[in-house]
């Protein structure tokens, strides 16, 4: 099985970060990163719309 000892090698190469996923609360800040683009997706098609948007985000 190849691709079983691939996996394997793969979680022993990393695996104090395999360790903080399973142990720590945040393991990444992905979640949160998320939970920012969904808060700023309703503000866009929310009730302020496109308005809100244009004054959140500056003219690049």
């Amino acid at each position: 099985m190849p691709s079983l000892q691939a996996f394997v090698n793969g979680v022993e190469g990393d695996l104090a970060a395999v360790i903080a996923g399973l142990t720590l609360s945040w393991s990444s800040v992905e979640g949160h990163v998320d939970r920012i683009k969904k808060m700023l997706k309703r503000q866009v098609y929310g009730p302020a719309g496109s308005r809100l948007w244009r004054r959140r985000v500056p003219a690049s």
